[in-house]
């Protein structure tokens, strides 16, 4: 008894100091990936069906968004975002459709790696978070930061075209985006490549195909008639945008001649490279910029091609393929 009172008492020294250094709710800063193919929880920009962001418009704009939904493909494995206790099931839709599933994750009660469950300690505030549209392998018991929690449902199958995703709501309907994603922009990078081009995608990932076609250089374009002479960026509606390397800025670039939502861009010339990035809004089309510094906004895709997968159209001012600069920069 005396053994366990010393161990204790040295537990709560240790712990006390731990919290010191870590604050509970720092003990990571950010919750983990959680879904697979989505390693920055990247978040569901606007399709037909509405838009992914906390405080969007629901029914009419009779209502908001009280989540956040998190792009994740049919099917695509599932992990917790933080150590805690299960319980549900989550029934969203109250109807038994193919995606009326899901599971709520409360607390974290972790310090320093480890459970400290054995010891009559001060109880860390958590978190508490509901994820819906997923099918989880279990309803009940605890679940380590991530460890696999279930599948991703069928979304295609209820919404058809819609950008499938998981909905995280937190418990006391706060917004969750600041724990999914960093707040703080990429920062220029010494290596070769050039930098992220756009919030929520620090691979710089490309786009895949969709209904309107394909991302990568060379894509069928016009039935098959041209080529596309660039890369297409993935880049959520009114995400950040940044430079990719240093130099001169001029334009506008108008791509589509019609004045459309997105018929505006850029052009950067400098450090051996010219390229031209398109349906973004710059902060300025004149003067220096620096590897990384923010350059403008991403215009809002979805009101001209609803449904496509949003995105930023990178163009070497010499028709090259930029695919490899786009990669060296991958994960910077």
């Amino acid at each position: 008894m005396v053994q366990f009172s010393l161990f204790s008492s040295f537990a709560r020294e240790v712990f006390s100091k731990q919290l010191d250094v870590h604050p509970p709710q720092q003990q990571h800063r950010h919750w983990a990936q959680i879904c697979s193919g989505n390693p920055t929880n990247r978040i569901r920009g606007c399709d037909r069906y509405g838009c992914g962001q906390f405080g969007a418009d629901r029914h009419s704009g009779k209502e908001k968004h009280a989540g956040v939904d998190v792009i994740c493909a049919d099917g695509a494995t599932v992990y917790a975002p933080f150590s805690g206790q299960l319980s549900g099931p989550i029934r969203f839709f109250h109807n038994g459709n193919a995606i009326d599933d899901g599971v709520q994750i409360r607390g974290s009660g972790k310090c320093g790696g480890f459970f400290l469950t054995s010891l009559p300690l001060p109880s860390l505030p958590g978190y508490c978070v509901k994820l819906v549209c997923i099918h989880p392998i279990r309803y009940h018991g605890q679940i380590r930061r991530g460890q696999q929690l279930g599948r991703m449902l069928p979304m295609q199958k209820v919404f058809p075209g819609i950008t499938s995703h998981i909905h995280v709501e937190n418990c006391d309907h706060s917004d969750p985006t600041h724990l999914l994603t960093p707040d703080v922009p990429p920062l220029p990078q010494q290596r070769s490549g050039w930098a992220t081009l756009c919030s929520g995608n620090p691979t710089n990932e490309i786009r895949g195909c969709d209904n309107y076609g394909c991302g990568y250089y060379g894509a069928p374009r016009r039935n098959g008639k041209g080529k596309h002479t660039g890369v297409d960026v993935i880049c959520a509606d009114g995400a950040t945008v940044y430079a990719p390397f240093s130099g001169q800025l001029s334009g506008p670039i108008k791509f589509f001649h019609n004045g459309n939502a997105i018929d505006d861009g850029v052009q950067i010339s400098g450090s051996g490279f010219c390229v031209k990035l398109l349906c973004i809004h710059p902060i300025r089309y004149n003067g220096r910029i620096s590897k990384g510094q923010v350059l403008g906004r991403m215009l809002p895709m979805q009101r001209v091609f609803p449904g496509i997968t949003s995105h930023i159209h990178v163009e070497n001012c010499d028709h090259s393929d930029p695919t490899s600069n786009l990669e060296r920069g991958k994960g910077q």
